[in-house]
């Protein structure tokens, strides 16, 4: 500012030396006015810094401590406030409970109507959670469609099981999605300290193994954790162990359950049902390490297995037999499952027509185009494709729209009710008229009773299958009641034909 003054002081003094006193003071007030607007331009451009720097701040404590997607907390936060709350519980000497929620249909939303669709039941999800729960208590996103939940000061576990079935009651409701009406249902497990933990890690895993046992009981329901849940689960690691070994060590075996044409009475193929003979535990049920294998996605190695035997196996009956195989959803979603029944096809020399693939809607429901896409691969070769459990699902109708399938298989369900049921009967002699109707063979499973194969033959289906003829049997037991005796008529019958 010196050298300016010095400036403007030459353009205020006359030729005789003299200074313009008035015009000095005009241009000392000028000088003093601009600098005074740059201080405050430099004052404004720090205090806007600031302003940046605090909300930044604000921004990176929210990512680092809040889901982006509905504002809860994280994990990361849930930890530090669970921490807190744990040390203030075990000093006032009362207790906390944490629980752990889960959806059980949530996938069926993201795979029907898209991740959008997911996204929106997640943020309502969370609000209606939130409102069930106190002010106090913290909520927690921490995975795809899983929530932690604080509940500090309790006092009786009676309090954490009323939050819990109001949480189960929130989540029951529908959800709205663009005007569309649909259902997730949720479970929970519950653990509570100081019984069940002393430290946050150890009580956030007992919540865990509750909740394993809430979906275990059919969902939509929530556990207390129980010490028994920790032998469980042991043991449950143990299976799961064994069940990997198991493939390589060629304890798996195939068992055969006939399927009988109605109108001839007689065989038209066996389904090809998966049996494990564990070398101490001996046979385990398939409702024990079917679903484990799944989970864990053994199913796909064991389903690749099970497709190569049973056409190795067929190959060697009479030519008119089939085979039938289930293959679930997640083999479905291995890119390389179609190449597998290529592959055991072309190494058996079975023809593609006598190989039946049977899938359930749940494979459909999770990626229907994919799936379709290898349908219709399948179906080019000549494989026949049944859809399994007809008539359990919300959309058994619209898949048949979808894709000509070969055959229907009539639940279980409907049949074991069918001469006391006037509702399974309806339910039965429709599906019948329906496959009839469009040309697919109407096979009814699980038939038990001599009056419910007569129902059965009167309602029209094509096919049986269950124990009134014959329970699932291994291989060698199929060929000493039934193979032998078939070879024989074929040979006889062609020998009459000659």
């Amino acid at each position: 500012m010196h050298s300016l003054l010095t400036h403007q002081l030459a353009r205020v003094t006359d030729n005789s030396g003299d200074v313009d006193v008035a015009a000095l003071l005009d241009m000392v007030s000028q000088a003093y006015t601009e600098a005074d607007l740059d201080r405050r331009r430099t004052d404004h451009a720090a205090q806007v810094m600031c302003q940046e720097m605090e909300q930044l701040n604000t921004d990176l404590y929210r990512l680092a401590h809040r889901d982006a997607l509905t504002d809860l907390a994280n994990r990361g936060l849930f930890h530090e406030v669970m921490a807190r709350q744990l040390a203030r519980a075990q000093d006032e000497g009362d207790s906390i409970a944490v629980f752990c929620i889960d959806f059980d249909r949530f996938k069926n939303i993201n795979d029907t109507f898209g991740h959008h669709a997911g996204d929106l039941v997640l943020k309502q999800a969370a609000e209606r959670m939130r409102k069930a729960a106190r002010d106090c208590d913290t909520l927690a996103r921490v995975g795809g469609d899983e929530f932690l939940l604080l509940q500090i000061a309790i006092s009786q576990p009676q309090g954490a099981a009323q939050l819990a079935n109001r949480l189960i009651k929130e989540l029951a409701e529908p959800f709205d999605i663009d005007g569309h009406q649909t259902y997730i249902g949720g479970s929970v497990g519950i653990a509570v300290s100081p019984a069940d933990g002393t430290n946050v890690d150890e009580l956030i895993r007992n919540a865990d193994l509750a909740l394993y046992q809430a979906k275990e009981a059919g969902r939509g329901t929530f556990r207390f954790f129980e010490p028994a849940m920790d032998l469980r689960m042991q043991e449950r690691r143990i299976v799961e162990r064994d069940l990997r070994k198991a493939l390589p060590a060629g304890e798996f075996e195939l068992y055969y359950q006939p399927t009988v044409n109605l109108a001839s009475n007689r065989i038209s193929g066996f389904e090809a049902l998966i049996r494990w003979n564990h070398p101490e535990r001996g046979l385990v049920a398939p409702n024990i390490f079917i679903p484990l294998a799944e989970e864990i996605g053994f199913i796909v190695p064991m389903g690749d297995w099970i497709i190569r035997q049973a056409c190795a196996t067929a190959a060697q009956w009479p030519d008119d037999l089939s085979v039938a195989v289930n293959v679930s959803a997640i083999q479905f979603r291995n890119p390389g499952l179609a190449q597998v029944i290529v592959s055991a096809l072309a190494a058996s020399g079975l023809r593609p027509t006598r190989l039946e693939i049977e899938i359930t809607e749940s494979a459909l429901l999770q990626d229907k185009d994919t799936t379709l896409a290898i349908l219709h691969q399948l179906r080019a070769l000549g494989v026949r494709i049944a859809m399994d459990d007809f008539g359990t699902g919300f959309s058994s109708l619209t898949y048949l729209q979808c894709f000509p399938f070969d055959k229907i298989k009539i639940d279980r369900s409907f049949i074991k009710d069918i001469t006391e049921n006037a509702g399974s009967l309806n339910i039965v002699r429709s599906i019948a008229a329906l496959a009839h109707g469009i040309g697919m063979t109407a096979t009814a499973e699980g038939v038990e009773t001599e009056d419910q194969l007569r129902s059965i033959i009167s309602e029209g289906c094509t096919e049986m299958q269950g124990f009134l003829y014959s329970r699932p049997l291994p291989i060698l037991e199929i060929e000493r009641l039934f193979l032998s005796k078939l070879r024989v008529q074929g040979i006889a019958a062609h020998t009459v034909a000659a």
